[in-house]
């Protein structure tokens, strides 16, 4: 029985190791993190500081070498491959760097892709991505395909593919990362707002201090370890309304 009072996330001693023998690399050396319900967390370091392998671990695409995985109290390291991946389609949503849309599909066919898994019915599947759309500012840009889309637009359409599923986490690798200054504070005000109106928790991995400002938390990575973990006190309490249709 899982503790009422546990975070929603801790992570002991999680090491990860790639290769074996004089080939091994040690991607993570001993990560203890907890991230409770609602927390927006921001992971930095340079490149090989274990910042992705970290992402990786916590979204369930892979498996540590060693130490122990709660999620909700559940030792994810001891799931089967199964088992993991209905943890992903239940719990968890990804938003990626490079949108990863189908391009010849129109805005709400490619929202409806992980309900389409799921096995929903088509009326539900329907009204779920257009309340999803709705929700990232993108209401009238249903049949749109991504061509016909600004970047901005294009990740909006691809975090609204990660909400409607309705997950407990948000996994962002660089949801910025394709963007200019502009349209990467309007993808950053959205996580924001969805993380305070829908408390939803936020995860993201992101190599610009200004979009780390906008989390709750910033933990920087550094050869594998944790190298500092702190409270962001600047964080905003609220964030601007997305307007209809922005880009």
């Amino acid at each position: 029985m899982s503790d009422a009072h546990a975070p929603l996330i801790r992570l002991r001693g999680i090491t990860k190791t790639y290769g074996q023998g004089q080939a091994a690399f040690q991607a993570l050396k001993g990560v203890d993190l907890d991230i409770e319900a609602g927390d927006f967390v921001a992971i930095m370091g340079p490149s090989g500081s274990g910042k992705s392998t970290a992402m990786n671990t916590l979204g369930c695409l892979d498996v540590p070498t060693s130490g122990d995985y709660l999620f909700r109290g559940i030792a994810v390291q001891k799931l089967t491959r199964d088992q993991r991946a209905r943890l992903r389609r239940k719990c968890l949503g990804f938003v990626f760097q490079g949108f990863n849309l189908l391009a010849r599909t129109s805005a709400q066919e490619n929202v409806e892709l992980p309900l389409l898994y799921r096995g929903e019915p088509a009326a539900a599947r329907h009204a779920q991505a257009r309340a999803a759309l709705a929700a990232v500012g993108l209401a009238g840009w249903e049949h749109h395909t991504p061509a016909e889309l600004s970047g901005g637009q294009q990740q909006r359409v691809a975090i609204a593919r990660a909400l409607v599923t309705n997950p407990e986490v948000l996994l962002a690798d660089e949801p910025t990362g394709n963007l200019d200054s502009q349209r990467g504070r309007e993808i950053m005000e959205l996580l924001t707002r969805l993380n305070l109106e829908q408390n939803i928790t936020v995860i993201m991995v992101t190599h610009e201090p200004d979009m780390a400002a906008y989390a709750k938390r910033i933990v920087r990575f550094v050869d594998g370890r944790v190298e500092s973990d702190v409270r962001n006190a600047a964080a905003g309490t609220a964030a601007p309304a997305v307007a209809e249709g922005a880009a």
